[in-house]
This record gives C-alpha cells, structure tokens and sequence, in this order.
C-alpha cells in the first residue's frame, strides 16, 4: 500500500509541477477580475467600431447644422461677345464675381435636419455605452472560464493519478498471475480514456486563457494565475420584478438608441417632406468686368425667395423610403422591448434560484464529498478501500459546482445591472424617493 501511494504522489508531483510550467510560461503575475474589468476601456475591435458610428453620427450633424451656413463663391469668366452697333466688333467681356449668400430661412427643412442628426448622435453615444456592457460581461465571462478550466484540470488530473495507480498495480498483478490479460486491457482503456480527458483539460487551458487575452484587447499575450474574485455582491437583496421592468424600459441604452433613432428618423421625414417648400435666402455680391454697360452693378445687395413648384417624384420616392425606414424602426423597437423583457424575467428568475435552492444545493454537495473523503481517508489508511483518489476527484468537482454558481450569479447581476442602465443600488435608491 506504500508502494502504490507512492506512485500516486509521484504522478501528482509531476502533473501539478507540468500545470506550472504552463502558467509560469505565460505570466509571472497574477490577473485580479478588477485589472481584467480595466481592459473594458481599452479600444477593443468592438469599441472601435462603436465609436466610429459616434464619430459619423457628429458628421451627420454637423453637416445639418451647416446648411444655413454662409456661402461665399468666387467667379472668374473669360468670354467675347458681338456688340450690336456697327462695325460688330468682337470684344472682350471678361468678369470677376464674388457671392456671398446665407439661407435665412427655410421653413423647417435645415432644422428638421439638424435635430435628426442630434438624436441620431445621442442613440449612437447610447450604442457605445452598451458595447463596453457587452466588452464588461465579456471579460468576466472569459475570466470565469479560465478559472473553472483551472479547477476541471485538477479534478481531471487527480482522477488520472488515480486510474494510472490503478493501471500501473494492474501489470504488477498481471505479472504474477493475479488478474487476467482482459482485465489489464480494461485497466489501461481506462487509463487511457482518462488521459485523453486530461489532455482535454490542458488544452482548455489554453483555448481560455487565448479568449481572455483577445476580450481584454491583448491577443496573444495569454495570462498565467487568476486570482479567485470574492464576488460580495452575490448576495444582494433583489426588489420586485414590476420595480426592474419600469426601471428598465426608462434607462436601458438599447432602448433609449432605439427611442433617439425612432426621433431621428420622425425629423428625417419632416426635412424631407419640407423640400417642397420655399427657401429665402440673403445675397451680396461684388463684381467687376471688361466692358462697361447701364446694366451692369459693381455692388448688389437683395433677397432671392425659391420655390420648387415641380420636382418630378424625386421628393415623393425620399419620403416614402424614409417612411419604410421609420416605420422598421417603430418594429425593432417593440421587438427589442419584447427581448428585453424576457431576458430581464430569465435573468430575475435565474438569480432568485441560484441565490436560494442553486446555492444551498451545490453547498451540500460539497459538504456530503467531504464526509465521503473523511471515510474514504479512514479506509485507506487501514487498506479496507482504494478509493481515496476518486473521492477527491468527487470532492473537487463538488467545488467547481459552487464556484459554477457564484460565477453565474455574478455574470447575471452584471447582465441586469446592463439592462437597468446604472449600477443596482444606484437605481433602487432613486426609485425609492
């Protein structure tokens, strides 16, 4: 029984000491939750794009408000001309013009314009606040990952130490005639199934720590040591479903993009349907030519008034395409709203059970394993059972449940917390006074 438990040791000194050499390999520091959150403000691809559709949204607006900006044009013509006295000479009537003309007033084209494109930067600047949600749940959902790949590896790894006993005292038995050929074969399968399941769990490793990295904008430099977070605030107190849904259809980003869109585009189909009304603007202009005439006026000053009287079905096509476009907005939004509240109800209901039964559940198991492993050490030790490994395997996977569902319940208070639009306790406290 020394014999074998020294084997046992020994296959665990050289799996954990190989599970080091793997992290080691990757990073000499440990990675906190809170320095792997820092990364959300990173300009992570996703944000990048995001921020791009802020960026055109300025533009679209800045190109509205500037439709009544001031115009200033320079001419400059070179141009011969008969006069209609004899001889009918040809001469030069070359000019120089410079034009100045400011839009005074439109009939709500420009202004239409220009709110559309406020409220399409407002439901653009809403958009980039939900993606550093959806980047913030990334991140701890990758963090999570790595850390139960982690865990799964040394329940694997301990479960392989085990069978590998178990295959390694089989040839010794084998070798004195105490146990068959099939059975031998049955142990090494067994072996061996459990290796493949532990080189799994190596690779899962990795493959986790590669999504961590590409979440936290850092591909390719893969992290070694997580530390295990506290997650305190899992056991918070939840108010009323009605209190979340009114809370969420007033401040989620989602649907405020969606209300600001909805806005934008109501203002795109004003400015359109304005395009049949008339336009008056101011102009100054100073001119000099060649050739003199009556006629002709170094400095003018005056008002042009203009008034599109037939502009063929161009008008008519612009608005109803824009019409289609709001009302496919109008759709989205009560789609979203829809989706929103199903995911507010499953999240709700998805923390109400972990915090109650979820917890308790996976508690008791852990504490049923360990009085397993208590018994299965007592047996050991007085070689009545061989079974210690796998009672601590047992043991092992009865604590990554628990962590299974305190991660679960820290994703889905962050995943609320999104669809609330501020911090929990920010807007219990508002909604209470």
């Amino acid at each position: 029984m020394i014999h074998v438990l020294s084997r046992y040791g020994i296959v665990l000194i050289v799996s954990l000491l190989c599970f080091g050499n793997l992290h080691a390999a990757d990073s000499t520091q440990a990675l906190t939750l809170e320095k792997a959150l820092a990364s959300v403000e990173a300009m992570h691809p996703d944000l990048l794009a995001a921020q791009a559709d802020r960026n055109a949204a300025v533009a679209d607006r800045d190109i509205a408000a500037s439709r009544t900006d001031t115009s200033i044009n320079f001419e400059g013509i070179l141009r011969s001309g008969a006069v209609s006295t004899p001889p009918n000479n040809i001469l030069p009537d070359n000019s120089v013009r410079l034009t100045a003309r400011k839009t005074l007033y439109d009939f709500g084209r420009s202004s239409a314009a220009e709110q559309a494109g406020i409220s399409e930067l407002n439901a653009r600047e809403a958009d980039l606040i939900t993606a550093k949600e959806r980047r913030r749940l990334d991140v701890m959902s990758r963090y999570f990952d790595v850390l139960i790949a982690d865990m799964q590896y040394t329940a694997d790894n301990e479960l392989m130490a085990v069978v590998y006993v178990s295959f390694d005292h089989g040839k010794d038995n084998f070798a004195a005639g105490k146990i068959s050929s099939v059975d031998l074969a049955a142990l090494e399968s067994q072996y061996q199934d459990t290796l493949a399941k532990r080189t799994l769990s190596v690779q899962r490793q990795r493959i986790t720590r590669a999504l961590l990295a590409n979440a936290m904008n850092r591909p390719g430099d893969l992290p070694g040591d997580l530390l295990e977070p506290k997650l305190e605030g899992n056991s918070r107190l939840l108010p009323e479903y009605d209190t979340l849904i009114s809370i969420m259809l007033e401040n989620n980003p989602r649907l405020l993009a969606q209300r600001e869109m909805l806005a934008a585009s109501q203002q795109r189909l004003a400015s359109l349907r304005a395009e049949n009304r008339p336009t008056l603007d101011a102009e100054i202009q100073a001119a000099d030519y060649s050739r003199t005439a009556l006629t002709r006026d170094n400095l003018s000053a005056g008002l042009i008034l203009s008034w599109p009287l037939y502009q063929g079905n161009r008008a008519d096509s612009r608005v109803a395409k824009e019409f289609a476009q709001l009302t496919k907005v109008q759709a989205n939004s009560e789609k979203l709203k829809m989706d929103l509240t199903q995911s507010l109800l499953e999240t709700y209901l998805e923390i109400v059970q972990l915090q109650s039964s979820g917890r308790s559940a996976a508690l008791k198991q852990v504490e049923h394993r360990d009085l397993v492993l208590e018994r299965s050490r007592g047996l050991y030790e007085m070689e009545l059972k061989s079974n210690l490994g796998t009672s601590m395997t047992d043991t092992v996977e009865a604590n990554l449940r628990v962590r299974r569902t305190e991660y679960q319940l820290a994703l889905d208070f962050t995943r609320l917390e999104a669809m609330l639009g501020k911090p929990l306790e920010a807007k219990l406290k508002k909604s209470s006074r």
